[in-house]
């Protein structure tokens, strides 16, 4: 017996409440700009400038300790890393310490990285600093409007896409969920203050990634059914749609969250705020497709038929209101 998520068939009504889910989805967009403009992100090392330390010692690296030994000196987003390498001797084990910059300076004075070398020393005696690197205030600035560039040119991209692929109406659709799924993913990051850095953005472009493709499968389908369909409404060619490709949109999402969870719990802290991202945006991005970027296909009508051309030209375009 296979286990099944969803029932093998099913004819739920998706738009019954389509004024209500859109609703939904507008508030918690409002509140996440009006969260955004008012606390704003709490950006990483990546967008604030700090220091780079790049340490060598032949103890094996312990994480928890090095975090405990620099956490009584008060100098706030630290992230350390080991850094793994095929190359390295088998007693050559290495570490990527990052410290923001103080306030007021724009990067750690070296009075911060004695001190800090002090504290490590404490744990693994005889670690050695080997590199010492600072990203300063312009540098971190050049890298936030790249990464709203970025995001921008992946959501260009998409329509374009989607545009020539389909037709405009889906093009609309799916950017509408892509939009959604970003300012959602942005606005949860600035309510809970969670740390963001490039590894966020690496998240909202994966995150884009996997909405498109849920929201592609679904629009594929429907095309499909309104060839097959041509006497039937779009409201009932739409959920037609969703719920065939239904089983499939549930089994693809649930089986990506086991594994981002697990990374969650079990990945350390590191990537925590990188899978956190993923979590929330496989969420809201298998959301969007049923309930955003469908809604919106509805609200503009689609043309019906794309093999012959329509005889009269005023009816080309579903009625949405029949």
């Amino acid at each position: 017996m296979r286990l099944r998520l969803v029932p093998k068939e099913t004819n739920w009504d998706f738009f019954s409440k389509s004024t209500l889910t859109l609703g939904f989805s507008g508030f918690l967009i409002v509140l996440a700009l009006v969260s955004f403009f008012l606390q704003g992100l709490n950006f990483g090392i990546d967008f604030r400038g700090g220091t780079t330390i790049r340490t060598e010692s032949t103890m094996a690296i312990d994480v928890g300790a090095y975090r405990g030994a620099i956490e009584p000196l008060g100098l706030g987003d630290v992230t350390i890393t080991e850094v793994f390498d095929p190359t390295f001797e088998e007693n050559q084990n290495v570490s990527m310490i990052r410290i923001q910059a103080q306030e007021g300076q724009e990067s750690v004075s070296a009075d911060v990285v004695r001190d800090v070398e002090a504290a490590l020393k404490e744990v693994a005696p005889d670690i050695v600093f080997v590199q010492v690197e600072s990203v300063g205030p312009k540098v971190s600035g050049e890298l936030i409007q790249t990464a709203v560039i970025a995001v921008v040119l992946a959501i260009a991209a998409v329509l374009v896409y989607i545009w020539l692929r389909f037709e405009w109406q889906f093009a609309v659709g799916a950017v509408a969920a892509l939009v959604h799924d970003v300012v959602l993913t942005i606005g949860v990051f600035s309510e809970l203050q969670i740390r963001f850095d490039l590894a966020i953005i690496a998240a909202l472009l994966t995150i884009v990634g996997y909405s498109l493709n849920d929201t592609v499968v679904v629009f594929d389908r429907v095309r499909e059914n309104l060839r097959k369909y041509k006497k039937k409404d779009l409201k009932e060619v739409l959920n037609l749609s969703i719920n065939e490709t239904l089983s499939r949109t549930v089994m693809t999402s649930v089986t990506t969250l086991l594994a981002l969870i697990s990374l969650f719990v079990l990945g350390g802290d590191v990537i925590r705020g990188f899978v956190f991202a993923m979590i929330w945006g496989v969420i809201v991005g298998t959301y969007s497709s049923v309930f955003v970027a469908s809604a919106v296909l509805l609200k503009l009508g689609v043309k019906r038929d794309w093999s012959k051309p329509d005889a009269n030209a005023g009816n080309q375009y579903a009625n949405i209101d029949a």
